[in-house]
């Protein structure tokens, strides 16, 4: 989560990288003889380190010991990063090793993308995301309402920083969840996590990586929280609707605006556990505050009115 990242590089302290792995990674046979680590930008669930060795580069994902209260599945992000290459969207796997907590993946060459990029390449992430969507379902489903509820526990009981004013949107949300089960199509494997970090653009196609919030859902919450972590005004939205879906579906529309509503109000808590359990140095506040303030915009936009008549309106 927010984000990880292959393909755009920060240089780190080699050496102290090296001491810090070696353990690790002398227990990975591909990784025993690497020539150079570099640590990639991003990553605060888990650390990205690119493992230079001989016969080429691999990412190794190491996760840390939050992912629990997180709702982070590392067996399910295996699963489900293998399937998405086999598709022929995410990075190939190459080994798994849960007891340590580590990942390793295929390193991608491209470029990675920002909110800028996103905005200009819509159609082309349609695209990708409907390559997703069509393959093999996930082993495990993810559903923002579900997990909002969970995060949302584990911050009362734990007695975690709650945002003032924050349960008296529940109201709304029972009411979106209500709405969008009138025209609900079910499932399809999705990332969920579809922050423009995630996107590498090799010049041909636009990969998808990072599957560690990976589940089958409804595909307007990959649409509505792309166009959400990218920040985009609202007229982008409609164009990545429209663009996978081939026309313009109102009730679509209403739908990605509505799911990404849920997602910045989910992930808001998100921040709220990760400031209280992290040992990354990030402004989790800041970050989950920014994502409460424009969720609270939308709840109490007249947009919200307008979109509940909008979804549960199929159109021929």
């Amino acid at each position: 989560m927010y984000p990880a990242v292959v393909g755009d590089e920060e240089t780190s302290g080699v050496t102290s990288l090296e001491e810090t792995y070696r353990y690790l990674f002398d227990l990975v046979p591909r990784l025993q003889e690497r020539t150079a680590i570099r640590e990639l930008s991003g990553g605060l669930t888990n650390r990205n380190l690119a493992v230079e060795t001989q016969s080429g580069t691999y990412v190794a994902r190491v996760s840390n010991n939050s992912s629990s209260l997180l709702a982070i599945d590392r067996d399910a992000e295996y699963q489900n990063s293998k399937i998405a290459a086999e598709a022929g969207i995410g990075a190939p796997v190459h080994d798994f090793m849960p007891d340590h907590g580590l990942l390793v993946i295929g390193f991608l060459e491209g470029r990675t993308y920002g909110p800028t990029d996103v905005a200009n390449n819509l159609p082309r992430i349609a695209e990708s995301c409907r390559i997703l969507h069509a393959t093999t379902p996930f082993v495990s489903d993810f559903n923002m309402f579900d997990i909002q509820r969970r995060y949302l526990a584990t911050v009362q009981e734990n007695g975690f920083r709650l945002p003032e004013g924050y349960l008296t949107y529940m109201p709304q949300v029972q009411t979106m969840f209500d709405a969008l089960q009138v025209l609900d199509e079910g499932t399809v494997p999705c990332n969920n996590d579809l922050l423009p970090a995630n996107f590498i653009d090799d010049g041909e196609k636009i990969w998808i990586i990072d599957y560690e919030y990976s589940g089958n859902n409804d595909a307007c919450f990959e649409l509505g929280n792309i166009w959400s972590e990218s920040s985009l005004d609202y007229e982008y939205l409609q164009v990545l609707v429209d663009a996978y879906y081939g026309r313009h579906r109102p009730e679509k529309l209403a739908r990605a605006w509505f799911l990404a509503l849920m997602s910045k109000y989910g992930w808001t808590l998100w921040a709220s556990i990760q400031n209280s359990v992290s040992s990354f140095d990030f402004d989790f506040l800041a970050w989950g505050q920014e994502k409460y303030e424009r969720a609270k915009s939308d709840f109490e936009s007249p947009r919200f009115a307008t979109m509940l008549e909008q979804v549960t309106k199929r159109t021929s």
